[in-house]
Formats: structure tokens, C-alpha cells, sequence
């Protein structure tokens, strides 16, 4: 089970932070769409350029990682995710330190959804209707994937919330597993073995090797 949402989760994700020229990057226009109606429009434009993209489909780590820098990434808080996933211990770290686990926890990101956009395949996404307020601030949008050699729906959840640059998701939710309770308690038990400067060289040691290894097959 772990090891299908750690497959799953980015990839079913590669969704609604924007990809590819189709998509505005996040502004006043993102402010003006409610969370559910962003989330569904760019998960349908991101699964269908991942499956038509020749050189996302054929792993092109260059061509992948773009995508994901320029695309995805901007439309994740990852201030408010990394603060979330350190939990009690973020304050305690320096801004210096701060800085640097934003910094690792967002190359991380990068990698592992970079990972997920080449194994985009077939699945197809459903959304349940719901509809947010226009004075909400926080929002969690909910839809499941159906799976390409059939099987029970994937369900998933996003939560986003609403910033100066519009909506931002900080979390995401697979088969019940929150992305950040997943990485807190990985994050914890390194911060006790070597306290912050030791969560900091793992997650730099594990961005060096996935590096090294290309896009990484989550």
C-alpha cells in the first residue's frame, strides 16, 4: 500500500499546478476561479498534454523537469507545506535554516513529480460536485481516478488556500494518506537522529542522488 501511493499520489498529482503554455501562470485570474474549477480545468489539460507530449512520454529529463519548474511548482505553497511537514520544530529553525528546507523539500517535490509525468498513462479523472464560498480562504477539493486495468476509483483530496498570487495547493490526499502527515513523520524521526541540520543533509543527500539518477521512478 505504501509503495502505491508513493507511485500514485504525484502522479495522479501532475494536475492542477499548471502545465504547459495552455495554462496562465498563477496571478489575479487564479484569484477570480474557485479552487474546484481550477483544479478540474488544469487536471484535464495536464493529463491530456502529459499523454500527447512525445518527449514527456519518451522520459526526456530536460524537457520533464521544465515543465515541472515552470508549471507545476508555482502553484504550490511550499512555504506553508514545508512549515506544516516540519511541524513543531519549524520554529525552532533559523531563517537561514528555514530557507534551506523550503529549498530541499521543494527539489524533492520536483523530482518525484517529475517521476509522475512520465508515467502518466490512461487514468481518468471524476470530479464530485461541490462548490466553495466566494469569502472562503480555505478549501479542499475532492475526485477520484479511475485506473486504467479497472479496479475501485483512486479518491483523492486537495487542499488549497487563497494568497495574494490566488489559489495554492499546500496538501495533498491519497487512498487517506495527507502528504504532509506522510513526510512529518519521516521528517521527525530524522530531526531527533540529527536535529534540523540533520534533516537538511538527508533531504540534500537524497535531491544529489535522485539528480544523479535522472527523473526519478517513484
Amino acid at each position: 500500500m505504501k509503495n502505491i501511493k508513493k507511485i500514485l499520489l504525484p502522479a495522479v498529482a501532475a494536475f492542477a499546478f499548471g502545465l504547459a503554455g495552455l495554462i496562465p501562470a498563477a496571478g489575479a485570474a487564479d484569484v477570480q476561479e474557485a479552487p474546484e474549477a481550477l483544479v478540474q480545468r488544469v487536471t484535464q489539460e495536464v493529463l491530456e498534454i502529459a499523454r500527447s507530449d512525445k518527449d514527456v512520454k519518451a522520459g526526456d529529463r530536460k524537457r520533464i523537469q521544465q515543465l515541472v519548474e515552470t508549471r507545476i511548482l508555482p502553484h504550490v505553497d511550499f512555504h506553508r507545506t514545508t512549515s506544516m511537514a516540519v511541524g513543531r520544530h519549524w520554529r525552532e529553525a533559523s531563517p537561514q535554516q528555514q530557507q534551506q528546507l523550503i529549498s530541499e523539500f521543494r527539489a524533492l517535490l520536483m523530482h518525484t513529480y517529475a517521476g509522475a509525468l512520465a508515467q502518466i498513462g490512461t487514468q481518468k479523472p471524476d470530479f464530485r460536485p461541490q462548490r466553495s464560498h466566494v469569502d472562503d480562504t480555505e478549501a479542499e477539493v475532492r475526485f477520484q481516478v479511475s485506473q486504467a486495468r479497472g479496479g475501485d476509483p483512486m479518491q483523492l483530496s486537495y487542499r488549497l488556500h487563497r494568497s495574494s498570487e490566488g489559489w495554492k495547493v499546500y496538501d495533498v490526499n491519497l487512498l487517506g494518506a495527507w502528504l504532509i502527515e506522510t513526510y512529518k513523520g519521516s521528517f521527525t524521526a530524522e530531526i531527533s537522529k540529527g536535529g534540523l541540520d540533520g534533516l537538511i543533509r538527508s533531504l540534500t543527500e537524497k535531491n544529489r542522488k535522485l539528480a544523479g539518477a535522472g527523473v526519478a521512478k517513484v
